[in-house]
């Protein structure tokens, strides 16, 4: 992403779109466990994401935006296969089994995954102590979750074991970073809003073989599809892949990158909040210690760009935001 001056904003509205990004974008995973005790997980997945990708487009053509660009179908797909297919997708099936609150624990370690992958970048990122140390500690914390489970197993517990979702998990952030990194360092032309909705169109078209693959259309009876499932849909189309991601561009535009990534350290706080309180899901201390040292090992990899970004911010009277590396604005989609 090109650094672009920082634009003057209304700090009240600088408030609200933080508010929606940090609460929108943590309170996803409670609701796709709600949508999807209602309606098949895959065709949830494909009718979130063809309708937010459609209703995008609409809009972007109402702007007058080009709304195809030939040179970008090829790289749009990858992206939206690996994002919102294989990271996303891994979300939704997963949600079926493991408490939403655990998912959002889990999910929140992919910046490590960022760090291995991203090996155009692994000279500055291995000379970093900080990026080191948030390997580390990340690891730890996810061993530390393992952990509990293969305790559960040796001790002859339940047979329904939480390992294989966590494992799914760990599958589909390695696929959500792979995403973010290729659209990274193969930026699609045109219009960024143009190019999301496809990524979304291309994903939900995509999700319609796994769904009937699955054999959910065989007993599929819409009109008995409970109120709040169809609300929580609802909320996921409109708020979640649409409000959130308009909030964060946004901010882009307006507050440094470093300052609005700070998303990735309250969405997995906000997501066990909703699902302990609302959901009524156990979480146990082990987990809990699980989060903070995932987050802190979070904090660590990003260190040596939040340090540069003040240094930056001092000498540079422009205001100048620094790139964020995380895989531009394609890491928002939730």
């Amino acid at each position: 992403m090109t650094p672009v001056t920082n634009k003057s904003a209304s700090p009240l509205l600088v408030i609200i779109a933080f508010a929606t990004v940090y609460v929108v974008w943590g309170s996803t995973y409670f609701f796709i466990q709600m949508a999807i005790h209602g309606i098949p997980p895959l065709l949830m997945g494909a009718m979130r994401f063809f309708t937010a990708g459609s209703l995008i487009l609409i809009w972007c053509a109402i702007k007058g935006e080009k709304l195809f660009n030939r040179s970008s179908i090829v790289t749009t797909a990858i992206t939206g296969i690996l994002l919102l297919c294989g990271g996303n997708g891994a979300v939704i099936w997963v949600e079926q089994k493991l408490p939403s609150a655990m998912v959002a624990i889990l999910v929140s370690a992919a910046p490590i995954w960022f760090v291995l992958l991203d090996k155009q970048n692994w000279g500055a990122n291995f000379k970093s102590k900080s990026t080191i140390a948030g390997l580390i500690v990340g690891f730890a914390g996810v061993i530390l979750l393992f952990g509990e489970q293969l305790d559960t197993i040796f001790a002859g517990g339940s047979v329904a074991s939480k390992l294989p979702g966590m494992l799914l998990l760990i599958l589909g952030s390695i696929s959500w970073s792979s995403g973010s990194l290729y659209a990274k360092h193969h930026p699609a032309e045109g219009s960024g809003a143009v190019n999301v909705a496809w990524q979304m169109i291309i994903a939900g078209l995509l999700f319609l073989p796994g769904s009937w693959l699955n054999h959910e259309f065989d007993h599929l009876n819409l009109s008995g599809v409970p109120i709040k499932a169809w609300a929580a849909l609802s909320y996921l189309i409109i708020f979640g892949s649409i409000a959130a991601y308009s909030a964060y561009v946004w901010l882009l535009q307006v507050r440094p990158a470093t300052q609005v990534s700070t998303y990735a350290y309250v969405n997995p706080v906000i997501a066990v909040i909703l699902g302990m309180f609302f959901a009524g899901e156990h979480i146990s201390l082990l987990q809990i210690t699980g989060l903070i040292i995932i987050l802190g090992s979070v904090l660590l990899i990003n260190l040596s760009k939040y340090r540069k970004a003040k240094t930056e911010s001092v000498t540079d009277n422009d205001n100048t935001p620094v790139n964020i590396s995380d895989g531009s604005l394609q890491e928002c989609v939730k």
